[in-house]
């Protein structure tokens, strides 16, 4: 049976480099994107699906989950991809609450809408799995490692709303043995999140995403790696 993947985000940046090099693996690959234009240039692009899909409403997510229900009636893997940089790393004491309220709606709160609206679909799925993109600004174990580039830069917003998503990962995980959940840090890659100032390419940065979507049932869970191997938290 055909693997069945959605992507969020996956209209540029690693969600679209995700998505093709999945669709070149034999997946059938649903391209989830707010903006229906490019959603389905990118999907043609890759050789995918496009779902209209906004991580930040329940009307959205729900519709998506009802068109993949209707078209395949399962889903094996769901890469919570979507993210924003948001107000970036300006200085803490500048950041507002509703600063934060904006980031963890897309980057917290909206991985746990659309996992919770596709965990029946992933039910039915034969060995199912999430991938939840993270970032190494999201640990606490690299953001104070001095050896490590993130531990030079200081922000409140992105690095704590990926850190959340983190412990979302492991709660996960823990709920639903019969699963594979894992959260992943692709490196710091060239993408419109940041300028365009990573050191790696997409093609580098999503090898990491698209090697735990390719897990089996024997495979981990719980866990936060990047390319290299196992992350601290």
């Amino acid at each position: 049976m055909t693997t069945t993947t959605l992507i969020t985000g996956a209209n540029k940046g690693l969600g679209r480099q995700a998505a093709q090099q999945l669709v070149a693996a034999g997946h059938i690959v649903y391209v989830g994107a707010r903006d229906a234009g490019r959603g389905r240039e990118a999907a043609a692009a890759v050789g995918g699906r496009y779902v209209p899909l906004d991580v930040t409403s329940d009307e959205s997510v729900r519709a998506a989950a009802k068109q993949i229900d209707a078209e395949i009636g399962h889903l094996d893997v769901l890469v919570n991809n979507a993210g924003i940089a948001g107000t970036g790393f300006r200085p803490a004491g500048e950041i507002t609450a509703d600063d934060m309220q904006v980031l963890y709606a897309t980057n917290v709160f909206g991985v746990v809408r659309v996992t919770q609206a596709f965990l029946p679909l992933l039910e039915r799925g034969a060995a199912p799995v999430i991938v939840n993109v993270s970032s190494g600004m999201g640990s606490f174990a690299v953001t104070t490692d001095p050896s490590r580039f993130e531990s030079t830069l200081v922000g409140l917003a992105y690095p704590s709303s990926k850190a959340a998503l983190n412990m979302v990962t492991t709660m996960y995980a823990k709920a639903y043995p019969e699963m594979r959940i894992n959260a992943v840090d692709p490196g710091y890659t060239a993408t419109d999140l940041n300028g365009h100032r990573g050191t790696q390419t997409v093609q580098e940065g999503a090898r990491v995403i698209v090697a735990m979507a390719q897990l089996t049932a024997d495979g981990p869970t719980g866990t936060f790696s990047d390319a290299a191997g196992p992350l601290g938290w």
